[in-house]
């Protein structure tokens, strides 16, 4: 299959909130289940850095690196030969570069937004603290995370295995009709986290639905080192 993109994701910061499954139904796309672990649905608020960013191999030197936000909750598909799909639905995906939203929207239909974002890095020895900011209206938002510069292989059938080892996407076009499409990337090495902080609004970021989780905590966060990552031009139709 032709790869549409390549790209270095890097520094993949992920919020687990546990979330009441009935909230995720309505954006559940036809033909696909929640991915439940050990019963219970959840939710991540991700942040990380998109660099040297490539269309059809072609490098965009303008809008090549930038920050991306997104909401997201698990889901699998089965098919009639009986694999199982497992993938991810974006509530909402936000970066600061509108023609980068705009090729994305329009090409796939998929929940860009635009808002001015930023980061922090810095490495002090053993450890790492790694901060992506958001700015709504008048508000910063933020998630930073504290953590081993070692990183280390995920431990198999653990939590951070379920919630990083998704390889599918799934866009909800509309009530009847769901696209899928495939990503590639090695597993990832995760980092230790010591501590951490989130400074979101979901109510106002992702609407009323998640507005629960400006008052819930987190049940882990991790971070993952990245990789390079490539996401295939074709998007298949999911036949129920």
């Amino acid at each position: 299959m032709t790869v549409f993109l390549k790209a270095k994701w890097e520094d993949i910061i992920m919020a687990n909130y546990e979330i009441d499954p009935e909230l995720l139904l309505p954006f559940l796309p036809k033909g696909l289940t929640l991915d439940l672990y050990k019963g219970k649905a959840y939710v991540s608020l991700v942040g990380f850095m998109f660099k040297n960013t490539k269309l059809f191999n072609i490098s965009i030197p303008w809008f090549g690196s930038f920050e991306e936000i997104n909401l997201r909750f698990y889901v699998t598909r089965v098919e009639p030969n009986g694999k199982i799909k497992r993938g991810v639905v974006f509530i909402n995906e936000t970066i600061p570069y509108p023609i980068v939203a705009w090729m994305a929207n329009k090409l796939y239909n998929e929940h860009y937004t635009v808002v001015p974002t930023k980061h922090r890095i810095e490495k002090n020895g053993q450890n790492k603290l790694v901060q992506f900011d958001w700015k709504l209206g008048a508000k910063w938002n933020s998630i930073q995370v504290q953590c081993e510069t070692q990183s280390n292989p995920m431990t198999a059938n653990s939590f951070e295995q379920f919630i990083f080892e998704h390889y599918y996407g799934y866009t909800k076009i509309d009530s009847q009709n769901t696209e899928e499409y495939q990503l590639q990337h090695p597993s990832w090495m995760i980092h230790e986290v010591m501590d951490y902080s989130i400074d979101c609004d979901f109510k106002t970021m992702y609407g009323n639905s998640f507005s629960v989780l400006n008052h819930t905590k987190p049940t882990e966060v991790f971070i993952a080192k990245g990789s390079e990552v490539a996401i295939f031009w074709k998007r298949k139709k999911v036949i129920v």
